[in-house]
This record gives structure tokens, sequence and C-alpha cells, in this order.
């Protein structure tokens, strides 16, 4: 369904989506600057307004970023991702230059760095060392990208989820676990 809400004196829509499947409330602004919005069935309109407004600074700064390029292309994911060469180019200067600054603390031996059209994932790692970004890590904020990186940097030397890992993580982002949830909240959920 379709709503309104006023944000840093600003009119903005958005897509309402209520499931009885999602347990936390999730944020997303897509290419295009389309906002939308997924809550539990069981929360009241006034938590979701709450949440949304609490939130405004990051939802008005997607939506300004995002609305400069196009929806996204549905039937062919390939096209898109060759219509943005440009945001490869960044994602991967952006990469490399955020894995030789964080890789200086933990002096891990990788392959390569890709840049990919990840449908599900911001990032991956491979056992032979190759770590792969979505090209749109070029459009999160820095903390945010930052945090991606050394999640897939940190799994060179611990290729799970555990807490040898997360402590890894932690050496250079403190904060890693508000980083998680502002992206589970924007909803992405696989592997971060």
């Amino acid at each position: 369904m379709q709503k309104n809400i006023e944000l840093q004196n600003r009119n903005v829509s958005y897509t309402l989506k209520v499931s009885s499947r999602v347990r936390a409330l999730r944020l997303a602004v897509s290419s295009g600057g389309a906002f939308a919005v997924t809550a539990p069935r069981y929360l009241s309109w006034g938590v979701v307004e709450r949440f949304i407004k609490e939130r405004s600074k990051w939802v008005i700064d997607a939506i300004d970023k995002l609305s400069a390029f196009p929806a996204p292309i549905r039937k062919n994911k390939k096209a898109e991702f060759l219509k943005y060469k440009e945001h490869k180019h960044i994602a991967q200067k952006l990469a490399e230059k955020k894995i030789a600054k964080f890789n200086m603390v933990y002096n891990f031996k990788f392959n390569k760095i890709s840049i990919k059209n990840q449908k599900t994932r911001w990032g991956s790692c491979s056992k032979k060392g190759n770590i792969n970004f979505s090209y749109k890590i070029a459009l999160l904020p820095e903390y945010l990208a930052e945090y991606i990186v050394v999640h897939e940097l940190c799994h060179l030397g611990e290729l799970n989820h555990s807490c040898n890992f997360w402590d890894l993580v932690s050496v250079t982002i403190p904060d890693y676990k508000n980083a998680r949830r502002e992206l589970r909240n924007i909803g992405v959920t696989k592997n971060i």
C-alpha cells in the first residue's frame, strides 16, 4: 500500500508491505529512489512511523543518492550491471583502497578483488582468497561499505561466522553490530 510521511520537511511517499513472515522492520531504497518499508503484521502504525522518522536522515540521503539512477531493469540484470560500469569502477577503487587500509592491520594474503552484480549479497570470500563485492557498495554510506569490506577481509582468517571471526571484525570495526543492524534494516540480511 502507498503511504506518505514527512521527513526533514519533505513529503516522502513509500510502499508499505505488511507481512506475518518478517520479524523486524526493514527500510529499503532502490535505484530510482523508490522507498519501501516492510513491517511485521503485529506492529502498530505509530511504531512503524517512529522507526522511519528515527532514520529520516538515512532515508533522505539514500533517496537523494539513488534518485539519480534509473529504476533497475528487472528482466535483464546483466544489462543493468553493464549500464552502471561507472559504479563498477568506483566500487573497485573503493574496495581496493579500503582493503589496503584495513589489511595493514590484518596482513591477510588474498588473490584478487572483483566487483560483480551479486543479487543477494554485498560481498563474498572464497577459499582461494578471492574477494567479491557487489558494485552497489559504491552507493552505500562509507562506514557501511567499510564494514562490508572488513567483513569479507576477515573471512580470509576465518571462513565462518564464529566468535573468532567476530573478534577479528571488532579489531577495526568495534561498532560492527550497529552496521549489521542498519544493513538488515535496509533489507540486507544474507551473510552480513
